[in-house]
């Protein structure tokens, strides 16, 4: 893993005089696309109170000849989550929970949560009680134990069996199930990437009173000028949406299966994930980041205040949880986790990471989507592409075109 290399880049480049290359993330967009490493993309950079760049290249649906425009919508799958995490943080300044609260005590389906150890000789889990519930804190950074099914972790033969997250379920239903998978781990002492987002939206319901969506559409997308987001869309909207395209063997990219790709937002499903699901734009998802790095605030709609943006954008790994029990976060490059959110916690330290700054935070999507937030250069950057699997390559590439190869990552002084 990059993280665990010692030695930083060389003959870093000036941070304080940093200006993103918006001639060098237009080549690279046309360069993915005519080395068929994508099909569209597009990247909008806001920095220093204005926008900086616009790039895009290539086709929102090839089958269509259509253009990957501005006005383009995507589906953000997990970047929907920080949204998620937003709303919750909402409801925790308005003193509805506090964050060392125990899961059970806002949602009581998760009283009595068990550890899978192991699958017995008699064919049934072995389960134990965990060292400690759960805290709402555990739900925000991914160490409560909850899985998202799909890995070898005993508990997902229950996952499997119940698929807590079937778009025919709504999310009480959801919780009511989730709450019969076993947890993967005691709390507090792995990072294991899960539905506890979705977790978070079910506690949104509970403690807002609202529908999550209605939650998030009055308190978020209204007063920010989201016009353009939402999870449910109209038949309409199709002649805007991006096709999603699936690199197969070979690395080829042959589009998405109809009905897998226009299942979640135009089947009229009840599920209203808080871990993936909103459609939007470039445009709208860049005034949802605006807001983080203007700690919390946008044209004056207060959405959280900056102590709360603060505390959301710090590391809160314990540091007994270590790299091997991390899962794949080290690839994201040399940090931690927030509430919701990846945070740089240190330098870049070879070529092969990422670039960054110490102090940005941020978060992805399944299909290659990426934005990020970095303070110390008053910087936003969102890149929309449609592609699965998740390409971090493409997200290392971009991030060289938008700070420079040699860039340092250390905060201007």
């Amino acid at each position: 893993m990059a993280a665990c290399a010692t030695v930083p880049v060389t003959q870093p480049a000036d941070v304080s005089t940093f200006t993103p290359d918006c001639p060098a993330i237009g080549s690279f967009l046309d360069t993915a696309v005519s080395q068929g490493r994508t099909v569209g993309a597009s990247a909008l950079v806001w920095k220093d109170g204005t926008e900086a760049c616009f790039e895009r290249a290539g086709l929102a649906s090839r089958e269509e000849n259509r253009p990957f425009a501005r006005d383009t919508l995507v589906q953000i799958f997990s970047m929907t989550k920080p949204v998620t995490g937003v709303a919750l943080m909402q409801l925790w300044e308005q003193g509805e929970f506090g964050l060392d609260d125990p899961l059970y005590w806002h949602l009581p389906e998760y009283r009595d949560l068990q550890v899978a150890t192991e699958m017995g000789s008699d064919g049934d889990l072995v389960l134990r009680d965990p060292s400690r519930p759960p805290t709402m804190r555990d739900v925000m950074r991914h160490t409560a134990g909850f899985t998202y099914g799909g890995s070898d972790e005993p508990a997902d033969i229950v996952w499997e069996r119940l698929q807590p997250l079937s778009p025919d379920n709504t999310l009480a239903q959801f919780s009511e199930e989730m709450a019969q998978v076993p947890l993967i781990a005691d709390p507090g002492t792995r990072w294991f990437y899960s539905a506890g987002v979705d977790v978070q939206a079910r506690l949104v319901e509970v403690l807002s009173g609202m529908a999550y969506d209605d939650y998030v559409a009055a308190n978020i997308f209204t007063p920010l000028g989201m016009t353009d987001s939402a999870w449910k869309r109209d038949s309409e909207d199709l002649d805007r949406l991006a096709r999603i395209y699936v690199a197969d063997e070979n690395g080829a990219l042959v589009p998405m299966p109809r009905e897998e790709w226009l299942e979640p937002n135009f089947a009229g499903k009840p599920m209203t994930m808080g871990g993936s699901g909103i459609v939007t734009t470039v445009d709208d998802y860049m005034r949802f980041a605006r807001m983080l790095l203007n700690e919390g605030e946008l044209d004056g709609q207060r959405i959280l205040q900056p102590a709360t943006i603060r505390i959301m954008a710090t590391n809160m790994l314990d540091a007994r949880i270590t790299p091997e029990n991390r899962l794949w976060l080290p690839s994201k490059g040399s940090g931690g986790f927030g509430l919701n959110f990846f945070v740089r916690t240190s330098p870049p330290m070879s070529p092969e990471e990422n670039r960054g700054t110490v102090g940005e935070f941020f978060w992805d999507g399944y299909p290659s989507m990426l934005f990020w937030v970095d303070p110390a250069q008053d910087m936003a950057v969102v890149f929309a592409t449609q592609k699965v699997p998740f390409d971090n390559a493409l997200h290392h590439d971009f991030r060289d075109a938008v700070y420079g190869a040699d860039y340092v990552g250390l905060p201007p002084e």
